[in-house]
């Protein structure tokens, strides 16, 4: 009886293997974490860049998952973005819990990226393109400001950073990690401002 239950399960949409998950029916549950692992562990892996860490977080993911299950709202995210955007977060997570020196460039561009193609199916190649571009966008964009504001920019708006955290991780006062949000923040409104002018890309 149980081999047919977890076929059942195993052969379920996506949306009704959710629901089943978050009801706690354990063949659902385990049919739940056999279909999305490999993509969970490989964003987490993607993050971390630990094996170890993508692991424990990969194990969290799930947990996280269980508990929001019940809210979850297909008309919102398909499964599969929704279960992403919870590991990119509990990744994140795990990374600035263990960062004790300043963000360095290339992890920033590691950041948008992965942040930026979470929602991108695996077959998905048009999808995979458009976000492509807006990573190359995005990078473009920052570098175009001081590095210390890009820095702050990015910590928060990409990596959920709150200027508290940016002042302990860049060792600066709370007062200047905000300015230099501020300060980012409104180059970057300009720079899209005068690209939509121009109708072209920023160089």
């Amino acid at each position: 009886m149980d081999v047919v239950l977890f076929s059942r399960a195993n052969q379920v949409d996506d949306v009704t293997l959710v629901a089943a998950f978050a009801l706690g029916d354990e063949q659902a549950s385990v049919a739940f974490v056999r279909r999305f692992q490999d993509s969970v562990y490989g964003l987490a892996l993607s993050v971390t860049r630990e094996p170890a860490l993508a692991e424990d977080v990969s194990q969290e993911v799930f947990v996280r998952a269980w508990r929001a299950a019940g809210s979850y709202d297909p008309r919102r995210a398909s499964v599969r973005t929704w279960l992403l955007t919870i590991t990119r977060n509990a990744a994140i997570d795990a990374v600035r819990a263990r960062r004790t020196t300043p963000a360095t460039d290339a992890t920033l561009e590691r950041l948008i990226d992965v942040t930026l193609r979470s929602d991108a199916g695996p077959d998905d190649p048009e999808q995979r393109a458009l976000t492509t571009l807006e990573s190359e966008r995005a990078l473009r964009r920052l570098r175009a400001l001081p590095p210390e504001q890009a820095r702050a920019v990015a910590l928060a708006v990409f990596g959920g950073c709150t200027a508290a955290e940016i002042g302990r991780q860049e060792n600066i006062p709370l007062g200047t990690a905000k300015t230099r949000i501020r300060s980012g923040l409104r180059r970057l409104r300009d720079s899209l401002k005068e690209e939509r002018r121009d109708g072209s890309p920023p160089r």
